[in-house]
């Protein structure tokens, strides 16, 4: 890190030659990961350093949407002992947005404000830009130099060269559909490895939600996951994520009408959360009601 440059994480704030940056705050949420091993050892690999001059890489995890790529990057860091920044991408996210933003004080004064970015850069932690295949061309722009081996950003707004303490690591999850942008190959290629992150098979999905709802039902616990699982197999993008909210709500709806039976239950919640269509992929109340495990065998399908 440069030595212009004083850190002071109590205060939140930075020092940068003779200007003062407020930081941006941590990014502190739990996470415990427990979906593919491979996906977790590719991101610990992309961000081990070999020598005292070697450089982290800067990976990609790609997927579909509420797969876990965030919960993923989040854990690893937490490996490491890194503070976490999370920065969140968008179509009109701009330039000065990723790096630092002035804004007016009540005494009408100029203050800088640090980017999550750019304070994982200042502090040597992880930032973690979630969704960046959201945003255009000029915003990932402003990033390349920071990208490649010279490790820095430039403020046009605050008249500052910013370089990242050499601890500073980085990651971009991408969500895997068609309300993104193409990513220009410079800046494909100063972001890799990519990483793919799938579905979990359904073993690991009951373990996720169980997890995430430790006062759900058993019976609808494996109802739940045997229709997510049916859902895969037609190719629908109900995630574990869908399926946490899925749980929590059936079990609410329970909890306050005694007389409920859990596939109704879940039913209704799924088609709260999810929609009508995701419906068809029940089968017959009474079924469902007379032997909740016959949801996972081989011969059901959609009606």
């Amino acid at each position: 890190m440069s030595s212009n440059i004083i850190v002071d994480k109590e205060k939140e704030s930075a020092q940068i030659g003779n200007i003062n940056v407020k930081l941006a705050k941590e990014y502190e949420v739990n996470a415990n990961w427990m979906g593919n091993d491979l996906a977790s050892h590719q991101l610990r690999a992309a961000w081990l350093k070999l020598s005292e001059d070697d450089l982290p890489m800067n990976p990609r995890l790609v997927g579909k949407p509420g797969v876990g790529k965030t919960t993923l990057a989040v854990a690893v860091a937490k490996e490491l002992h890194s503070s976490v920044y999370l920065m969140q991408g968008t179509s009109d996210t701009r330039p000065d947005d990723l790096i630092i933003t002035p804004v007016i004080t009540e005494g009408k004064q100029i203050s800088y404000v640090a980017s999550p970015i750019v304070t994982a850069m200042l502090v040597g932690g992880v930032c973690i830009l979630d969704e960046g295949n959201r945003m255009s061309e000029k915003s990932w722009a402003s990033l390349a130099s920071l990208l490649d081996h010279r490790r820095y950003v430039d403020s046009v707004i605050a008249g500052l060269r910013i370089h990242a303490h050499k601890e500073f690591r980085f990651v971009t999850t991408m969500n895997d559909d068609s309300s993104v942008y193409d990513l220009p190959e410079y800046i494909q290629s100063r972001l890799n490895p990519q990483i793919f992150l799938d579905f979990a098979d359904i073993e690991t999905e009951a373990r996720i939600i169980r997890y995430a709802v430790p006062y759900l039902e058993e019976n609808l616990l494996t109802l739940l996951v045997s229709f997510l699982a049916i859902s895969h197999k037609y190719e629908e993008n109900y995630s574990v994520r869908d399926g946490i909210q899925i749980a929590k709500y059936a079990q609410r709806l329970k909890s306050l009408n005694k007389d409920l039976t859990l596939p109704k239950a879940l039913k209704a919640s799924v088609f709260s959360i999810l929609g009508e269509d995701a419906l068809k992929y029940f089968p017959p109340d009474e079924q469902m009601q007379n032997d909740p495990q016959s949801s996972t065998r081989p011969n059901l399908r959609p009606v």
